[in-house]
This record gives C-alpha cells, sequence and structure tokens, in this order.
C-alpha cells in the first residue's frame, strides 16, 4: 500500500498468506516461452518465491531476484528446490546481468506483482539482450487486491483498512486494465511480441487469510502493533460476518512479450 520495503514482519505475512501460483501458469509461461530444462529463468522482485517455485521445475535454473533480504531470507527459510538460487538485487541491476551470465542466455524475465514498483520501460528494454530467440518477459498478477474487489465482503474490508489507515484505498498494484495495457504498449515498443490469458480459479477465504494478505501489503511501520492485532482481526471478522462464506474469485493475468 505504500512504496516502503517489505522488510521485517511483513515478510513473514508475505510468505504465508500470499497466494502461490496454480500449475496452469507455469504451464502458460513454459509453452509461451517453449522453455525446457537447457533454460535459465530470472524471477525478478521474486518476493517470498512464490512463482520462482513454480518455475522450478520446469526449467534448468531459476534465479530469484529480489531487493529486499527479508523476503530473499523467508524464500531460504520456507526451502529451495536445488535449481533455485536467490539473489538480491532490483531491476535496475538487470543491465549488469548481461556480461555476467552472457547475451541471450535467460528463457525468460517473469515479473510476478511486483512490476508496479519497477521502471517497466526502461526493465523491458534491459531485459532484450540477455534473452534467448524465442524467450521472453512475462508479467504476471496474482489476483486483484483483497481490498478492491468487486464483491461486498471486499467492500467492507476496503472501509476497515481505510478507516485504520486514515486514508481511500486506490492503488491496484498493476492489475487495472490501464496499467495492463501501459504494460503492453511498452513491450511491443522495446520490440516484443506481445500476447496475454488468464488463468481464473475460485478459492475460500478465512479472515485470518484475509487479515494476513492484508498485513502483507503493509510496510512495517503501518502494522498495527502486536497487542493491537486481535482487535484489528475482530473489526474486520464483524465487518465481513454477513457475507460468509467468504470466497475470492482469483483471476491470474500473464501478459507475455516474446522477443
Amino acid at each position: 500500500m505504500t512504496g516502503s520495503a517489505f522488510g521485517g514482519e511483513v515478510s513473514e505475512f508475505y510468505q504465508r498468506f500470499r497466494r502461490g501460483y496454480p500449475a496452469a501458469v507455469g504451464d502458460a509461461l513454459t509453452a509461451a516461452f517453449t522453455l525446457t530444462r537447457d533454460d535459465v529463468v530470472l524471477d525478478l522482485g521474486c518476493g517470498t518465491g512464490q512463482l520462482t517455485r513454480v518455475l522450478a521445475p520446469r526449467v534448468g535454473a531459476v534465479l530469484g531476484m529480489d531487493p529486499e533480504p527479508t523476503m530473499l531470507d523467508q524464500a531460504r527459510k520456507a526451502g529451495s528446490p536445488p535449481n533455485v538460487s536467490w539473489l538480491l538485487g532490483a531491476d535496475s541491476d538487470v543491465g549488469a546481468l548481461t556480461p555476467a551470465l552472457g547475451p541471450r542466455r535467460l528463457g525468460a524475465v517473469t515479473v510476478a506483482q511486483a512490476l508496479h514498483w519497477m521502471d517497466h520501460a526502461t526493465l523491458f528494454a534491459a531485459a532484450h539482450p540477455l534473452l534467448r530467440p524465442r524467450g521472453g518477459v512475462a508479467v504476471v498478477t496474482n489476483g486483484e487486491p483483497l481490498w478492491l474487489q468487486d464483491t461486498a465482503w471486499s467492500a467492507a474490508l476496503r472501509e476497515v483498512v481505510s478507516s485504520y489507515l486514515g486514508t481511500p484505498l486506490h492503488r491496484t498494484c498493476g492489475t487495472d486494465e490501464t496499467s495492463q495495457s501501459r504494460y503492453a504498449d511498452a513491450l511491443s515498443s522495446a520490440g516484443y511480441s506481445v500476447d496475454s490469458l488468464v488463468v481464473s480459479y475460485d478459492a475460500p477465504l478465512s479472515v485470518e487469510e484475509i487479515v494476513g494478505g492484508v498485513f502483507s501489503a503493509m510496510s512495517p511501520a503501518q502494522l498495527p502493533a502486536v497487542e493491537a492485532r486481535a482487535a484489528f482481526t475482530e473489526r474486520v471478522r464483524e465487518a465481513l460476518s454477513p457475507f460468509g462464506p467468504l470466497r475470492e474469485q482469483v483471476r491470474v493475468r500473464v501478459l507475455t512479450g516474446i522477443r
């Protein structure tokens, strides 16, 4: 919800409560870039590795790269497939990977739920020389933010969180149509052939999962004090109680740019 790093306890909430990706997303990326066990993939802004782990069985190696050390610590604690390496770095460091890895070394660069923090146009240009022919860039969004969905329970949650933060909630984290169109135009301008698809599924939600998801999107300074978290959870529970059982319609959007 802010531009602050996902440090401290926030990274713990991120690892525990952020959804992973269904196998269909990994299958779609594999098909889009014709990925094989000969390929290396860079998962940029990997967080605690939700997409990294889906890609790992499909390729030779995955580099999970993130600018927040505590996110990488959580990724390591959650367990790493043997072909995954965790790297500290940001989108501004991608250009430096070409002399380190060599040109045309990567099958894909994936950015999952993180591009809204990055200079996407500069990133798309910097990634181009790293990619082999028919490789490319994938922008993946893992559903709309919990507090901005088109459901009654999401509207009730939005009221609680807005009241707590003292400000309206508007950030879409790159999931909105305007952002998606902007990313697609930038990929095209950088010389990529653009396509997109959506993987949809339905999943249950508990109040604890919703609160954990909200905390995973806050900065460390915004988190309620430990002794106040039970009361915050009860406020959410009370607000959402008329709408149970709670379910989320998750739309995973996959935007691809082929080199």
